[in-house]
């Protein structure tokens, strides 16, 4: 388990530092109807994580079985293919970066979160978590490990659960510190909104291409251990 645990650990954290999701989170708890925008976008967030991780994990559990180096090969295989498409989308990532005193902009879907309620953002909590290409690809490395491992069905909920809790820290956290002590967030909260909205295309530049290189060379020791 502590293997599989630490296997998963770069692809939730991952998932978790992606500024989107944290920017989206900070502008429901900065809207007119906090409380409740921020919990819808909490529980969207958490049932599309779910989804994501246990849908992939399916999926990687019916990987050939009769030939150990056969698993591998596939195995190996997707985490190459994975591996390339984190390092594409580092690069597309990189590419968007503001340049020198260029003031980056909010998608106009992101302007429109003022006027969110509980049905708002639980769709878009659903939307960003269950529909996010990033988090399709990061999940699926997760899933080809927990479809391969040799766990109970008690140890593959758990590592489930650890892993969607990992996942969602960074959504889960500033919604639960809102609701404890509303009063001095708003400040903290604007500040790093700010501070993601202009670094949002670097930080994520990063991750996914160590995410990827990671990928890579857990592929390349699958296909020729």
């Amino acid at each position: 388990m502590g293997a599989i645990i630490g296997e998963m650990l770069p692809f939730a954290v991952g998932i978790a530092i992606s500024p989107v999701p944290i920017i989206v989170v900070i502008l429901t708890l900065l809207s007119p109807r906090a409380r409740s925008s921020s919990l819808g976008f909490l529980l969207g967030w958490v049932v599309g994580t779910v989804a994501v991780i246990v849908a992939l994990t399916a999926l990687a559990s019916i990987l050939p079985t009769h030939q150990h180096h056969a698993r591998n090969s596939w195995e190996g295989a997707i985490k190459l293919v994975l591996g390339g498409l984190l390092i594409w989308l580092a690069v597309k990532q990189w590419r968007k970066r503001p340049h020198g005193d260029e003031k980056p902009e909010l998608p106009a879907w992101m302007q429109k979160i003022d006027t969110f309620g509980f049905g708002d953002g639980l769709k878009f909590g659903l939307i960003l978590s269950a529909a996010n290409p990033k988090n399709v690809i990061l999940g699926a490395s997760v899933g080809v490990d927990l479809g391969a491992a040799d766990l109970s069905l008690e140890g593959l909920m758990l590592a489930m659960a650890v892993f969607v809790l990992m996942a969602s820290s960074t959504v889960i956290i500033p919604v639960v510190a809102y609701l404890i002590a509303s009063d001095r967030m708003h400040t903290p909260l604007a500040a790093l909104h700010t501070w993601l909205t202009r670094e949002n295309h670097t930080i994520m530049a990063v991750l996914l291409f160590i995410l990827g290189a990671n990928a890579l060379g857990n592929g390349i020791g699958a296909i020729w251990p």
